[in-house]
């Protein structure tokens, strides 16, 4: 059994355990006014699965000084690094975070793709030297300046206000899709590095395409975000959809089994809660639109689901790796 079966299965015998196991179960309680026992429920499962993964951090954090996380689009990586940071706080552990974005390699140095475009998220588009550089000096205690990346200039800036040291409750916190890949820490002892991936699982058993299949899970999650923040419709969303697969296929999947934790950021009320932003957005595509397919059968899926109501919704807390995709988050 691989990690991500392993993760799959634990999450469906909690399931069972609850005696919430199908997605009509899950309308049940929903319909039946339980919805905000259910957030509470699955809300609790996650503070507790967020702190097993900093329980193992900190029984490590004596050979390890690095945390790397990965996962696919929107998996909920940003939370999920932020609420694990928050709980190994508790524990007495200092995150420290470098943003990897900031390792990108001059434009001109930049990488293209098949269409002459600049591949952004190919590994050879990271100044990995340097970073293996950064990374050693940080873990042997010395100081060093972190790069910022100007993106509109296309360079990296070596400001010297930015410089980081590691004292001896740090700990190094990245994020990135090549985070599991060991060729971007070649140069790392690798012992050194704690692994853990993120993605939206689920293990409800039948038909229900969309709640049992991580990729139209996050693919809704996804149109709901950006729509809301990044200024990007759901047509151009579900037409960018294939491209985003093909980078997770050659990027992060592959990588997957390097992870020390797997983190299943899915819910039991996701979609529910999801349904009530997504199905107006939608909905508004047109017939003409090459993404039409593809809406029509997310909302055939969707009209199986029931949905929160705004007064349920609310209960939702702003710490929840749900209010990533539906605003009002407060980490």
């Amino acid at each position: 059994m691989t990690k991500i079966e392993a993760a799959r299965q634990e999450y469906k015998d909690w399931c069972s355990a609850i005696g919430i196991d199908t997605l009509e179960k899950v309308n049940e309680v929903v319909d039946s006014g339980n919805a905000i026992e259910l957030i509470n429920l699955c809300e609790a499962r996650q503070e507790r699965k967020y702190a097993e993964a900093a329980d193992q951090i900190f029984w490590r954090r004596k050979s390890c000084g690095i945390v790397m996380m990965s996962g696919p689009s929107s998996s909920g990586k940003t939370s999920s690094s932020l609420r694990i940071a928050q709980q190994c706080r508790v524990l007495g552990i200092t995150p420290k975070v470098i943003e990897l974005d900031n390792y990108f390699k001059p434009r001109e140095e930049t990488p293209k793709d098949e269409n002459g475009e600049y591949d952004f998220e190919a590994l050879g588009a990271m100044n990995v030297d340097l970073l293996n550089e950064n990374l050693n000096d940080l873990l042997a205690g010395r100081e060093v300046i972190i790069p910022k990346f100007d993106f509109k200039e296309g360079r990296s800036i070596m400001d010297p206000s930015r410089t980081m040291r590691l004292e001896s409750n740090d700990i190094l916190f990245m994020e990135g899709i090549h985070a599991l890949n060991p060729a971007l820490t070649y140069n790392v002892d690798q012992k050194r590095i704690f692994h853990v991936y993120i993605s939206a699982l689920s293990a409800l058993p039948g038909g229900e395409k969309v709640h049992n299949s991580t990729t139209d899970k996050r693919l809704i999650r996804r149109i709901v975000r950006d729509n809301r923040v990044r200024g990007i419709s759901p047509e151009d969303n579900i037409l960018r959809w294939p491209s985003v697969r093909r980078g997770e296929t050659f990027n992060i999947f592959p990588f997957e089994e390097n992870a020390d934790v797997v983190f299943n950021s899915s819910t039991l009320y996701d979609m529910p809660l999801l349904k009530y932003y997504a199905e107006p957005l939608l909905y508004g595509i047109s017939e003409s639109s090459p993404a039409y397919p593809k809406a029509s059968s997310l909302l055939e899926f969707l009209k199986k689901v029931s949905a929160l109501k705004p007064s349920e919704i609310a209960a939702v807390p702003p710490t929840s790796i749900m209010r990533e995709f539906i605003g009002g988050q407060t980490l």
